[in-house]
């Protein structure tokens, strides 16, 4: 009896193979998967130390190619015409290409973009508020128009009303207490009057802002609460993973906390793309990136932004 219950465990593990490979269909991109498109990335914020708007617009690559290094400076898109208009006035933005500018002002610029100038040899260019025209507040509304060849690119964001870290604290991460690592605590005053998106960078020994893996939430577990969650230390993604140090601060860093509102066009956008790039494995799932732009793909977001500084206690 044993025998017959294991040959038919057998010839039902073959049939769900068969019945597998059965499914599996070559894939072949359609013409629309392969044709190149415009992406457009930019973003205005307000408050207290923020940048001046930018927009950066490029082509981008189909899945299926392959490219050399040399090839990547065609892929801005030059002489365009981009105009911010923030309710009271229409601001044209300049072109800047790094190869254009002298040491000092590229590294602004670098700064502005956020990335390091001496990690790239591509001329990245993008277009740039430099006189910082526009009105950027919190509460604003600002309407974007790209204007290249004959395409008409359009798109809308706001800058959300700003809520702070109201405290941050220190304590000893989970399990064994540690002389070298620890773990940072926020709070703020979630406003339950409306839906809240945030977003957040982090910085040790001003070495630059990064991007955290999932470096957005909504309020929808603490909509209206004073809340107080851990604030994951944001990770170089070219590092090796260790769960052990995963997320903490190193005690005697200087760090800096950029923290960020954002409305809800803008975190479908970070939200999915994240998802998305964090979603990756032989069961991973297809995820359409959300985008806010009208005649391209992309973002135009806005930021209501404040900065923290503290030391992480010895």
């Amino acid at each position: 009896m044993i025998m017959k219950v294991k040959i038919y465990i057998y010839m039902f593990s073959i049939l769900i193979i068969i019945s597998l490979g059965g499914c599996i269909e070559e894939y072949v991109p359609s013409d629309e998967e392969t044709k190149q498109e415009i992406v457009v990335e930019g973003f205005i914020e307000a408050g207290e130390g923020s940048s001046p708007a930018y927009v950066l617009i490029t082509k981008s690559i189909p899945f299926l190619s392959t490219i050399e290094l040399s090839a990547f400076d065609d892929l801005f898109v030059n002489e365009a015409k981009v105009t911010v208009n923030d309710g009271s006035n229409t601001v044209e933005l300049t072109e800047l290409c790094l190869e254009d500018l002298p040491p000092g002002i590229k590294e602004i610029a670098a700064q502005v973009l956020g990335f390091d100038p001496d990690s790239t040899s591509l001329n990245i260019c993008a277009y740039v508020d430099i006189l910082d025209l526009l009105d950027r507040k919190n509460g604003g509304k600002y309407d974007l128009k790209i204007e290249t060849g004959t395409s008409i690119i359009t798109s809308t964001t706001t800058i959300p009303l700003f809520i702070p870290l109201t405290k941050l604290r220190w304590d000893d991460p989970p399990g064994t207490p540690s002389d070298s690592l620890a773990r940072l605590w926020v709070t703020i005053a979630d406003n339950e009057e409306e839906d809240n998106y945030y977003r957040y960078f982090t910085e040790e020994n001003n070495d630059g802002f990064i991007i955290p893996i999932s470096s957005v939430t909504d309020d929808s577990f603490f909509d209206g609460q004073n809340f107080e969650f851990p604030l994951n230390k944001a990770e170089n993604r070219d590092s090796d993973f260790d769960a052990n140090t995963f997320g903490l601060y190193n005690r005697g860093d200087s760090i800096r906390v950029k923290w960020m509102n954002i409305d809800e066009a803008h975190f479908d956008f970070w939200n999915t793309l994240e998802f998305s790039r964090n979603n990756s494995g032989p069961f991973s799932s297809f995820n359409r990136v959300s985008s806010n732009v009208d005649g391209a793909l992309g973002v135009w977001g806005g930021y209501a932004v404040g900065y923290y500084e503290d030391v992480v206690p010895l």
